[in-house]
């Protein structure tokens, strides 16, 4: 890409629009008087490509470089320039496909500047990118070599002029975005410290108590629902025998209440036999009055008789009264534990909330109770024991005991008898299963060791029938021993090579699911075989920065990689299918074959041998310059108007059909070519001794 032509208007000196056509790809200059405006064109040059010291343009600001700061009617400054980009080798990313690249920038007096590319507005950072692209940085300090700093460059030191070159090639720029990118790392990286360490230090250790707490809690509320399921429980085992001891109770009131109807029916029986017994007396008394005669003694025997049985039943009466005052004694008292079981049935619904107190006294009363029934159990066996006092012989309850315990000791022993037959009886099954399938594994191993021994009996025959050698199996284990370390060493080679053309190396990462990576060819030096190791320099230089390029089969590939492979530098892609290269025709060979001799200049594509498909790229690369063996045959081959194509001798020096010479000292020219070749040959000795080797371990292992 270079300059085709400038366009100024209203731009320091020229007021009207006006157009500097005619630049030369490789040298211009610029002739004039004094002050007819030639620095104003490199001064325009410069302002389009965005330089910042305007102290290089002579201007302290940009409304200086208005004409006549906007005071003669014009306002604003605007600067075209149209670069050729024919050459798409050299073309920025993005533009291949523009044969002409139209750069403008406008500034207003009072207003804002702008950039346009090709006519549409653009950002000054796509500006800068684009130039940056093809190696173009206004703003290094070497870009403009002004007037009076020539005897300064002259004599600059070897360092500085390294530094220059550095500039002036464009890859300072990178160093500077290198190290601001390290800088940007080295915060990004000191956050990511400072975040693991809060990380560590303050929210795993936090989260770790909430872990904590929530399990703590976790167990609390279980422990409290356990709780609160026993309460509910107590409660409603309490309030159970609260009903029962309430049904209890009135089944005993009304117990009492028919004792008490039946005493009084007793109780008037016996009103009426005394009333009866009165008449009686009555009628006796006074028959006894009557007759007064010999039957006197027996009636006064028989009121004798008859008072005694009145006296008997006036005191059956007496006890019948004060039993029927203690039952109704009694009746008072169920009734009034009926309405105190009534209102401990209320207090048991409120209990409900007091839960704990009930748990307690539960627990009291319970505790009571079994005291109690121990006590009545003590007083049961005394009473049991009391009964048979006295007896030399066991009383019926005791003889009923001693035959319960003897019954319960034969069902006992009973079921434990029927328990081990029925164990016996499932032992008894489980070892017939095992016995069979025994018997089975038995079978199958029979079987196994014959198919061994007819085996055993094969091999016996064929170490019988073959031929052995004495000594033959160390000198295997030698040859192996040698090919292991050949093997080694070929590793060793090709491991040191690769990492010394560390350059050549394309990585990517596949651009989409189920890449092709047979797409992706490779770099163009390790696709190519130098045919003549005498040409690799001249090969070298004739390729130039082509060799690093990366073939690929169209450019939808290339641009998959460029968008989604993560690439780790910048590559140059040649897709065949569009890639465009200039061979030099056989009619211009057979002319340089009969201008300098045969084999004294060859076209560097037929010094290389490479894959047919990758044939378009390889024009591409090689195919429009001429390998000569003497510098006379190369200039002759270069200014030869028939011919006029670039030519480079076997030390490296090239000519250009245009004039321009290069040359000069080349130490390690042709390095590259050469490792890429010691490289393959290396592999290549590598898979050979690797295949001997395999073969010794079938041989030691057959």
């Amino acid at each position: 890409m270079h300059v085709k032509e400038v366009c100024l208007e209203g731009f320091k000196s020229y007021a009207t629009r006006t157009v500097v056509p005619g630049f030369d790809p490789y040298f211009n200059a610029i002739t004039g008087l004094n002050g007819s405006g030639k620095s104003n064109i490199l001064d325009s040059i410069c302002f389009v490509l965005g330089i910042t010291n305007l102290q290089q343009v002579r201007a302290s600001n940009l409304q200086e470089l208005v004409y006549k700061q906007g005071q003669a009617g014009i306002t604003k400054a605007t600067v075209s320039v149209v670069f050729d980009n024919s050459d798409r080798s050299r073309s920025p990313l993005g533009y291949e496909d523009c044969p002409e690249i139209t750069v403008t920038r406008q500034i207003v007096v009072g207003g804002r500047n702008k950039y346009l590319i090709n006519g549409h507005l653009a950002q000054p950072s796509r500006v800068q990118n684009l130039f940056h692209s093809v190696q173009l940085n206004v703003n290094n300090p070497h870009f403009l070599i002004m007037q009076g700093r020539i005897t300064k460059v002259l004599n600059m030191k070897p360092p500085e002029i390294l530094s220059m070159l550095e500039e002036a090639a464009g890859t300072r720029m990178y160093e500077t975005k290198k190290e601001a990118a390290l800088k940007t790392l080295e915060k990004k990286q000191s956050k990511v410290d400072e975040i693991n360490k809060l990380l560590d230090q303050e929210i795993l250790p936090a989260l770790e108590k909430l872990r904590k707490e929530k399990m703590q809690y976790i167990q609390w509320a279980n422990g409290n629902a356990e709780l609160d399921r026993m309460k509910r429980f107590c409660i409603a085992y309490e309030y159970v025998q609260a009903e029962k001891t309430r049904d209890n109770a009135v089944q005993g009131m009304e117990e009492i209440n028919n004792k008490i109807s039946e005493i009084g029916n007793s109780v008037e029986k016996m009103h009426e036999e005394i009333q009866v017994m009165e008449k009686k007396v009555s009628e006796l008394s006074a028959e006894k009055e009557a007759s007064m005669g010999g039957e006197l003694k027996i009636l006064s025997e028989k009121v004798d008789a008859l008072s005694r049985d009145l006296v008997k039943a006036t005191s059956v009466l007496k006890n019948q009264e004060d039993i029927l005052m203690t039952e109704k004694g009694n009746a008072a008292k169920m009734e009034r534990n009926l309405e105190e079981l009534k209102q401990s049935e209320e207090e048991k619904a409120k209990a409900v909330k007091s839960a704990e107190d009930g748990a307690a006294d539960l627990k009291r009363s319970y505790q009571e109770l079994s005291k109690s029934l121990e006590e009545h159990e003590k007083e049961y066996q005394g009473v049991v024991a009391g009964k048979s006092s006295g007896n030399e012989d066991k009383c019926l309850e005791d003889q009923l005991g001693d035959a319960k315990i003897e019954v319960g000791k034969t069902e006992t022993e009973l079921k434990q008898l029927q328990t081990r037959i029925s164990h016996c009886e499932k032992e008894l099954k489980e070892k017939s299963s095992q016995l069979l399938s025994k018997r089975e594994e038995a079978f199958a191993i029979e079987n196994e060791l014959n198919v061994r021994r007819k085996d055993v009996e094969k091999d016996q025959k064929s170490l019988e029938s073959l031929s052995y050698e004495e000594g033959r199996m160390e000198a295997l284990q030698k040859d192996r021993a040698v090919e292991v370390e050949m093997v080694q060493k070929f590793r060793d080679e090709v491991r040191i090579l690769s990492s010394q053309l560390g350059n050549v190396d394309f990585s990517y990462n596949d651009p989409a699911n189920n890449f092709d990576r047979s797409r992706v060819k490779g770099v163009v030096a390790r696709l190519i075989k130098v045919k003549d190791s005498s040409a690799m320099t001249a090969l070298e230089v004739a390729a130039g920065g082509k060799l690093f390029n990366v073939v690929v089969d169209t450019e939808n590939t290339g641009k998959q990689l460029l968008q989604n492979g993560g690439l780790r530098r910048r590559v140059t892609i040649i897709p065949l299918n569009k890639i465009q290269s200039h061979p030099v025709p056989p009619r211009v060979q057979s002319a340089a074959t009969r201008l300098v001799g045969k084999g004294n200049a060859e076209v560097a594509l037929s010094l290389v041998g490479y894959d047919d498909e990758l044939q378009s790229a390889m024009e591409y690369v090689f195919g429009s310059t001429f390998v000569c063996k003497t510098s006379d045959a190369a200039r002759e081959v270069a200014f030869n108007g028939a011919i006029g194509r670039p030519s480079v001798t076997l030390e490296g020096d090239i000519f250009q059909p245009s004039g321009l010479l290069t040359g000069g000292s080349r130490r390690g020219g042709g390095e590259l070519l050469r490792q890429l070749h010691a490289l393959a040959e290396a592999e290549l000795k590598l898979s050979f001794h690797q295949k001997c080797l395999s073969q010794i371990d079938a041989k030691v292992y057959s």
